[in-house]
């Protein structure tokens, strides 16, 4: 028990190797993260020392409340954009109101994801299917990294409804591009670049950071005419609660929960890859609580909503973590750069920021993943090219590309289930009942017609059962049976079972006897308590289809060929 409320108690004892190999990784994402943090904050419209307290409370309380040991909790790319997507229509970016607001998201959030967990409800994010969040993070992928440009070229960009008009505006002023500022946003982007490559061990982007820092700090960059990060408050922020309006909360709610699915689901997806390789468990709905948490606890020290990050987790991962006491020795870093070290940060170019998270969301592309998804599918493949041109179009609105993709998934998903494959079976040469489409010169029997139904008996669909069997029988006018094999046939609803009534009912009237076979217990179970079962009849209801046909043909005892028993027997039992 006190393990599932306090979760970090199953991190001690904790070992020296293990603590020294906590220390050097938590150092080591540390330095990822401050200058990180503080591009995501500019991306999600707030001055870059937000980004600082996002990365302070939130991945402390995440790495003690949640089940896994190296998941790195902060701030993140994908949901910084959605921060600002959802903030913009109700105050101007950069505004104190406009933090209020985002200081607010962050405890909506955390409050959905926290009830999430509590009552155990993971699985609803299983409504953002893998298609629609890859369609969502490649177009998102794409607008970040386009949003950055003014800021690399040193141009103003204008904030409207439409996103596609604010990048042609600032492609229209590329002539009075500030090339001092094109030159830090360049050279601090090939630093990385030439790092990653070549010195992959190397903290590329404090590497970048510091460097920059100093050649303005050098040149007099900020007099130049150039834009740099400028005071940062010195300090940890105040602890407070953040201004409930209600009537804001109510225009908040909607993309609280969009933002909460998608920054829970990076977070469970980069927490389970790098459970598999640890073989450690991961645990949804106590993921939620952590994040959850971490959002709230984040909200009382200024935070703006943060999620679990791909990249400093794989760089926890690798540096040697062991428990979440590398996310501890983070925060710890992160609370000594906002008490002492902040003053080295006033002449950090505006334009190093923008790259590197031009260089942070190039790994969020993933085109071979959408291909990939429409071999395995056309309609995933459907949803993810729809969620990508949705989300661009609807820009800066991501919420809306987002909820169309989903809304779009879930309809694809209710076409399938009405209308799931329905194969008619002969004899096969091998003895298995086979789909006369595939195999048309099999043996049949005017007398019986056999029909395997690949599907789900309920509202949606059993109309169309109703009508396949009715059409399978006006084509067979002299049939006295109709054998649905029914292995397929995982769930039947109350609709399925009054359909299901009629036809056999319509069926005994016509003469014609409907007989099932293979059908699983929940679909029996459900049978037996509606008096649907007595209605079939005991008689005509068999585990296994070849069961069902050698009873069929004992009842039929006329002496004729039968083809659709194995081997083609006789009723003799010659072949």
């Amino acid at each position: 028990m006190i393990k599932r409320l306090f979760p970090f108690v199953g991190w001690f004892p904790i070992k020296g190797t293990a603590l020294r190999a906590d220390l050097i990784a938590g150092i080591t994402v540390a330095l990822v993260l401050i200058p990180q943090s503080m591009a995501y904050a500019q991306l999600a419209g707030l001055p870059p020392y937000y980004g600082l307290y996002a990365a302070f409370l939130p991945g402390m309380v995440a790495a003690l409340f949640g089940s896994s040991k190296q998941l790195a909790t902060g701030p993140v790319a994908v949901v910084s954009l959605l921060t600002a997507s959802a903030l913009m229509p109700f105050a101007d970016i950069g505004s104190e109101r406009f933090i209020a607001l985002a200081i607010l998201m962050a405890m909506l959030v955390g409050l959905f994801q926290l009830a999430l967990g509590v009552f155990k409800l993971g699985v609803v994010v299983n409504f953002l299917s893998h298609p629609v969040i890859l369609g969502f993070t490649n177009a998102a992928a794409i607008i970040i990294g386009m949003s950055q440009l003014s800021k690399i070229f040193g141009v103003k960009m204008g904030r409207s409804e439409s996103f596609i008009h604010d990048i042609w505006d600032v492609i229209q002023q590329v002539d009075h591009t500030h090339l001092p500022t094109l030159t830090f946003g360049i050279g601090a982007f090939a630093i990385m670049w030439l790092l990653r490559k070549y010195l992959p061990k190397i903290p590329n982007v404090l590497i970048a950071v510091g460097l920059t820092t100093a050649i303005s700090w050098a040149i007099g960059f900020e007099g130049m005419g150039g834009r740099v990060v400028g005071t940062i408050p010195e300090g940890v922020p105040k602890l407070a609660l953040p201004n409930f309006d209600l009537e804001m909360i109510r225009h908040l709610l909607p993309s609280a929960v969009v933002i909460s699915l998608v920054g829970f689901m990076e977070a469970i997806s980069i927490a389970k890859a790098v459970a598999s390789q640890t073989r450690d468990r991961v645990d949804p709905n106590q993921e939620l609580i952590g994040q959850g948490l971490a959002n709230m606890i984040g909200s009382l020290g200024q935070a703006y909503p943060a999620s679990g990050s791909f990249s400093r987790t794989a760089v926890n991962f690798n540096a040697g973590a062991h428990t979440g006491m590398s996310s501890v020795f983070t925060a710890i870093m992160v609370l000594i750069t906002l008490l002492f070290l902040t003053p080295l940060l006033y002449h950090l170019p505006q334009a190093v920021l923008a790259a590197v998270i031009m260089m942070a969301v190039l790994g969020l592309i993933r085109f071979k993943s959408a291909v990939h998804a429409w071999n395995a599918n056309k309609h995933d493949g459907i949803a993810a090219v729809v969620t990508f041109v949705a989300t661009l179009g609807f820009a800066p609105h991501l919420d809306k590309g987002i909820m169309v993709g989903a809304g779009l998934a879930m309809g694809l998903y209710l076409y399938r289930t009405m209308r799931p494959r329905v194969a008619h079976l002969g004899r096969y040469e091998d003895g298995t009942l086979r789909d006369l489409r595939i195999h048309p010169h099999l043996p049949t029997d005017e007398r019986i017609i056999v029909i395997r139904y690949d599907g789900e008996l309920y509202f949606a669909n059993v109309s169309y059962f109703e009508d396949i069997i009715l059409q399978a029988v006006s084509e067979k006018p002299e049939a006295n049976y109709v054998l649905v094999v029914g292995d397929g046939i995982n769930e039947l609803d109350a609709s399925g079972e009054r359909v299901l009534h009629h036809l056999v009912e319509r069926l005994r009237g016509n003469g014609i006897t409907l007989v099932f076979s293979g059908l699983k217990r929940q679909v029996l179970q459900v049978m037996r308590r509606t008096r649907l079962y007595d209605n079939v009849g005991d008689e005509n209801i068999f585990a296994t289809e070849d069961m069902a046909l050698a009873n069929i043909y004992d009842r039929l005892s006329d002496g004729q060929f039968c083809p659709l028993m194995p081997h083609r027997q006789n009723q003799d039992g010659s072949e």
